[in-house]
């Protein structure tokens, strides 16, 4: 069986810049549109960085933790890569598309593997209109943000909100308030996957919400927004006693 070509890129954290050394130095490489592996060497976060920024070249990736939340990566050891490689299970995710107008009149898109979240510019609090499919379900949301989370980005920021953890086979969506004060007892939603969500900005101008889908920001909306994007993908690598689905399964029994 043929070697894979692989390519190393690295934050820029001490940490990985070390193992980056160490790895170019014991394994050959290639640049990462010829490779057939990208390893990912830092945290969360810069896997993150990673997938959005070889999001064409359907590669997969093998992130080893070098940084500071490493729920996404599998753990840092510089022997038998090439085995680990070779027995690794994959999981494919799919992630949301984003759609905004801002109050400029501007139609921007963006995608996000985590999570599409809306949140208050000023002291006062955002007031949104929550739609579903076409179907108002609430009036008026009167909180600091909302978001909507794939099941991976489910132990990430929807986590911290409160939302709920769920399997990466559960095909369904969160649908997550942040610090919400009307409706008090909403606590959010469980969604189908292929639900269109639209968040409308009411009094834009006095209240100005930011929509963030990951790392893209788009200041002042008037409206988003959210579905999954079927005809995008991303392949991560595991290895089998780091499967993915097994960690977001243990996240719902932390205490």
């Amino acid at each position: 069986m043929p070697r894979p070509a692989i390519a190393f890129v690295a934050s820029s954290a001490e940490f990985a810049q070390r193992a980056l050394a160490e790895l170019s130095n014991k394994y050959d490489t290639v640049p990462p549109e010829e490779a057939d592996v990208i390893v990912a060497l830092g945290g969360d976060g810069f896997m993150l960085e990673t997938l959005h920024r070889f999001i064409g070249l359907g590669i997969p990736i093998f992130g080893m933790h070098r940084g500071t939340v490493g729920f996404l990566m599998n753990a840092f050891e510089p022997d038998g890569l090439l085995d680990r490689i070779a027995n690794a299970t994959s999981v494919d995710l799919t992630p949301l598309r984003m759609r905004v107008e801002t109050m400029e009149g501007r139609l921007l898109e963006a995608v996000a593997i985590n999570e599409v979240s809306l949140l208050r510019e000023t002291r006062q609090t955002a007031h949104i209109c929550v739609k579903i499919d076409g179907i108002v379900r609430i009036d008026e949301l009167m909180a600091d943000g909302v978001l909507v989370a794939t099941p991976a980005g489910s132990t990430a920021y929807n986590l911290s909100a409160r939302g709920p953890v769920v399997p990466l086979s559960s095909q369904v969506l969160c649908l997550t308030p942040i610090s919400a004060f009307r409706p008090r007892r909403w606590r959010g939603a469980l969604l189908p996957r292929n639900a269109l969500v639209r968040f409308e900005v009411l009094d834009p101008a006095k209240r100005p919400v930011l929509a963030v889908a990951d790392f893209t920001e788009v200041r002042d909306v008037r409206w988003v927004e959210v579905q999954e994007d079927t005809e995008v993908s991303f392949t991560l690598l595991f290895d089998p006693e780091h499967d993915l689905e097994e960690r977001v399964l243990k996240e719902q029994f932390v205490s």
